[in-house]
């Protein structure tokens, strides 16, 4: 059995509204165990016999079957998230920024995010693994940094979420 955090893409943002008691529900019928949902930004930690692209695909078919909308989800193992977050070079938080990690289930797209970020001016990126990139931006200026703004276009918005380091951080604390 392994212990997993799996990360919805666009949850109550944009229009996709779930409450994490439905989306508790929702994933009843599936073979996981300890179900934890942690904030409200489509975040929850189980544990499952299944590999992470196996319970990927049972999550992405809950959701669309459930909620009735076209469901990414990032599934990382417990040491996996650990390695991602012992990897990034930028702090949790600071008086002048937040720290950022966009996950990916397509490395290629974190590929060329990572090229076109780098040639932005200002822009700082850490490539933390191949599923994700790491990024600050100022606090309160998060939607407006160059960085965030690429990330929305609508290529790259199905395939990729973003969470700050602190929600991270919750995940894998949530995974013992």
């Amino acid at each position: 059995m392994s212990n997993y955090a799996v990360f919805l893409r666009g949850i109550n943002v944009g229009g996709i509204n779930i409450k994490m008691a439905d989306l508790r529900l929702a994933l009843e019928p599936l073979p996981v165990t300890g179900v934890k949902t942690l904030l409200a930004s489509g975040n929850f930690v189980c544990a499952a016999e299944a590999t992470a692209p196996e319970l990927k695909d049972l999550v992405e078919v809950c959701l669309r079957d459930r909620f009735g909308y076209d469901a990414r989800v990032v599934v990382l193992d417990r040491d996996r998230l650990a390695a991602i977050i012992e990897a990034c070079p930028f702090p949790p938080d600071n008086k002048a920024r937040h720290s950022y990690v966009t996950l990916s289930s397509d490395p290629a797209i974190l590929d060329e995010l990572e090229t076109l970020g780098g040639g932005l001016a200002g822009v700082e990126l850490a490539r933390l693994s191949p599923e994700a990139l790491a990024w600050p931006a100022p606090v309160g200026g998060t939607l407006d940094s160059p960085f965030s703004k690429l990330t929305a276009k609508e290529k790259n918005k199905s395939t990729t979420t973003t969470r700050n380091l602190r929600t991270l951080l919750k995940c894998r604390d949530a995974l013992g």
